[in-house]
């Protein structure tokens, strides 16, 4: 998936890596780079860029962890005709991420860096040090690189990035989730509803921390074979039915639906009243897909008086 424009609060360290992507998989699992360093790769990444959607440039002002972790290819699958699932081992204990975070994703030998949102939980990485990224066959090269050329056990390197991102702390209020996903948008949306279920998880088993409120996911694809990871989000749906739903949209199925499917789906696209009818004082609302579609439901929300700063949104192009 790649990044675009975003919108949110956040807190994190700015600066830009782009060098010798070789080099960077080649030295240790940490690189550290002094802000200085940092400023001046920046601008000469910039500078050198010549594709005007390149990930680095879109993203130059976005706040960015300074690690850069090797990693390791241990896990690859198919989510629908178009999108390849990666699982990377990562076993630099510096790297951290927030559930809706993306990763600078480096390849060695490839110039073009990637920008891929993780669609895994913060405790998968905490558990098992591993991390899923989801991405959509593209002619761009790291995807190109990833559908077409990526295997088990291949080296690459990531760095977290991105101000859109759910992380609540134990104290906070509760809040209720709106999940708004169009596409491959669902990909940091996913990595928050796994979080929010982790968190339910840990309200129950310890009766402590942070207590998750609802979440509602709304999802629209072209068909049923492009909406992803529809069984993790039907088995998150069934293990907490009275916490978690989902509303999953088609707009342009020409196959039957199966049984399993039929009951969380509507044909059509996701509409404003759908997301009116959960606007509350308590409800926090995460957009993310194309921008015509972040941009209708961010503007629609604000002309209902959520406050912007309730509305977290993310474009992918």
């Amino acid at each position: 998936m790649e990044r675009s424009a975003m919108a949110c609060a956040a807190v994190g360290v700015p600066g830009l890596f782009r060098g010798s992507v070789g080099a960077i998989c080649t030295q240790a699992a940490l690189l550290r780079l002094t802000p200085s360093a940092l400023r001046h790769l920046t601008l000469s990444s910039i500078m050198k860029s010549k594709r005007k959607t390149d990930h680095l440039e879109r993203t130059a002002d976005v706040v960015r962890r300074e690690v850069v972790s090797a990693a390791k290819v241990c896990g690859t699958a198919y989510e629908s005709p178009s999108v390849k699932r990666l699982r990377l081992l990562v076993a630099d204990k510096d790297f951290s991420f927030k559930a809706g975070q993306w990763v600078d994703f480096f390849i060695p030998g490839v110039s073009v860096v990637g920008g891929f949102s993780i669609c895994s939980s913060p405790r998968l990485l905490e558990q098992e040090r591993m991390i899923d990224l989801a991405v959509k066959y593209t002619n761009h090269p790291p995807a190109l690189w990833i559908h077409n050329q990526c295997t088990l056990d291949s080296e690459v390197a990531v760095r977290v990035g991105g101000e859109f991102f759910f992380d609540p702390q134990p104290a906070d209020t509760s809040r209720n989730l709106v999940l708004i996903a169009g596409g491959v948008g669902i990909n940091p949306l996913l990595s928050i509803l796994r979080h929010s279920a982790d968190l339910h998880r840990a309200q129950a088993d310890k009766g402590s921390g942070y207590a998750m409120g609802t979440v509602k996911l709304f999802y629209s694809a072209k068909n049923t074979s492009e909406l992803l990871f529809k069984k993790n989000i039907l088995d998150l749906v069934n293990e907490f039915p009275e916490k978690i739903a989902c509303s999953l949209h088609v707009t342009k199925q020409t196959t039957q639906i199966s049984a399993e499917l039929k009951p969380y789906i509507t044909e059509g696209r996701i509409t404003e009243k759908e997301i009116r009818d959960h606007i509350s004082k308590e409800t926090l609302f995460y957009i993310c897909g194309p921008p015509p579609m972040t941009d209708f439901f961010s503007k629609q929300l604000e002309n209902s008086h959520v406050p912007k700063e309730h509305i977290c949104f993310e474009k992918w192009w």
